[in-house]
């Protein structure tokens, strides 16, 4: 298990909401980030937007958390666009088929 930094970034412009990950996404993590973004994605008026660049590490928490966003933001029919993806991470969205349900705003 990698020992890299939790951090996040927010960045916000008017409704646009941009949340920079930076290192592991994982169980250590989870707690804080789920709590973090809770009413961030439960306010449908915001355009939310993650930024994975940072991202260096992401497991099945993780990843368990982003399907969780996806789900609340589309039954409330509010915009989410998951940018800059970085190579391993896309990998594995790509093999546990998440990569389907994640849209860029690019």
């Amino acid at each position: 298990m990698s020992t890299n930094h939790f951090a996040v970034v927010t960045h916000q412009d008017g409704q646009q909401i941009t949340i920079q990950l930076q290192g592991d996404l994982d169980l250590a993590a989870s707690g804080e980030f789920r709590s973090f973004m809770e009413p961030l994605v439960t306010d449908s008026t915001n355009q939310l937007t993650l930024d994975l660049s940072k991202l260096t590490y992401i497991d099945s928490t993780g990843i368990g958390i982003l399907i969780s966003i996806v789900k609340v933001r589309k039954a409330a029919e509010a915009p989410f666009f998951v940018e800059h993806i970085p190579s391993q991470v896309q990998k594995l969205f790509d093999m546990t088929g998440i990569s389907k349900f994640l849209t860029s705003s690019q």
